[in-house]
């Protein structure tokens, strides 16, 4: 089998109204996706999603016309042109679709078939008052859900513990909650630095008072001795972070000086699935958690979701939920069926060879951009 084409498509769906997430400077007015093809001469082909593939068209030569089953020699091609050029993690996710369907199995059984479902936490992204995260968390409840995560901006604290506090009041102890500090990396635009040691320090001090489940990256990832003394003052309350670091050797690091509670490495954007692999058996090993960032679309979903049952992960997993500004439908515009949890709150592996994606072709040519 021989890899004949790779073809992109940039979707971009117009949001009305806007989503006002809580990481982007501005409002998001519409949501991009960038679909990845892997043609085969064997007729099957593989489809991914995640990053944008920005710049991708300069490498694309290393690919076409090698074994799309050569996995590892395509891993360390990608890590060679993430180097030069974007993030092309979404490329491996299409690989490992054709993998599974050569297989005839889905690829969470080929990453080692740990669990076929994962308990989902339902991911918020936009910043609201305290009486209105708590008429979402009632959303969330009802949906299934067994537990949520509330974003707090740096500037206003308070407002977002009063907003964990009043989830927590409302929905009794037996509702989990995590926190989401956003202070590891940076989006475009946003030059601010991140919140200092100090001020980090009182945070989750409060925090932890509310029996936060975790607090997801509190610190940049550079203060490695700040996450590791922040794990030390708070013994009750689980360090999260890693979603978007791009470095193996750093996380590595970090696990080696037992810096996280739980390793966040997303699969379409941060490390690749293959690496996220071996990074949380490595976790796992040290008795620490693997719970990939999933906030792409219902393809990169999946993908994490592949690598997380495969390998184990948990307690918990991603799953981008914020209604009514970010619902499944709006996420996953480009799929026949938008990916749900079922009725107990539980995101199901699907059983179909590959990831189990189906594109709606119609939506596909309805969105693509000319």
């Amino acid at each position: 089998m021989k890899i004949t084409d790779i073809t992109l498509d940039r979707l971009r769906l117009e949001l009305d109204p806007p989503f006002r997430a809580a990481w982007d400077p501005e409002p998001r007015r519409h949501f991009d996706a960038t679909l990845v093809r892997v043609h085969t001469d064997e007729g099957i082909t593989g489809i991914g999603s995640g990053d944008t593939m920005d710049g991708f068209d300069a490498f694309q030569h290393l690919f076409v016309g090698e074994d799309p089953l050569d996995i590892v020699r395509h891993v360390r091609t990608i890590e060679t042109a993430n180097f030069h050029g974007g993030v092309y993690w979404p490329l491996e996710a299409a690989l490992w679709d054709i993998i599974g369907k050569v297989s005839g199995r889905p690829v969470a059984e080929l990453f080692g078939n740990a669990t076929k479902k994962l308990p989902a936490y339902a991911s918020s992204g936009e910043l609201k008052s305290p009486e209105e995260r708590v008429a979402t968390a009632l959303k969330v409840r009802e949906a299934g859900f067994r537990a949520l995560k509330i974003r707090i901006d740096r500037d206003r604290v308070d407002e977002g513990i009063a907003a964990v506090r009043a989830v927590r009041e409302e929905l009794g102890p037996d509702f989990e909650i995590m926190v989401d500090l956003n202070q590891s990396w940076r989006m475009a635009g946003d030059t601010a630095p991140a919140s200092d040691l100090a001020k980090t320090r009182k945070t989750l001090a409060r925090l932890a008072e509310l029996d936060v489940f975790w607090v997801e990256e509190p610190l940049p990832y550079a203060d490695l001795d700040g996450f590791k003394r922040l794990r030390a003052e708070n013994p009750g309350l689980r360090i999260a972070a890693g979603e978007m670091h791009h470095s193996t050797t750093e996380l590595l690091r970090y696990l080696e000086q037992d810096a996280l509670d739980v390793y966040q490495m997303d699969v379409v954007l941060a490390v690749g699935m293959h690496r996220a692999r071996t990074l949380a058996e490595v976790a796992h090993l040290k008795h620490r958690q693997f719970t990939p960032h999933s906030w792409t679309n219902g393809i990169g979903v999946l993908a994490n979701l592949h690598v997380s049952a495969g390998v184990g992960g948990g307690p918990y997993f991603e799953f981008p939920y914020d209604p009514p500004g970010w619902t499944p439908e709006r996420r996953d515009f480009m799929l026949t069926e938008p990916v749900m949890v079922n009725a107990d709150g539980d995101l199901e592996v699907p059983q179909k060879p590959g990831l189990g994606i189906e594109l709606d072709e119609d939506a596909v040519d309805r969105w693509r951009i000319a």
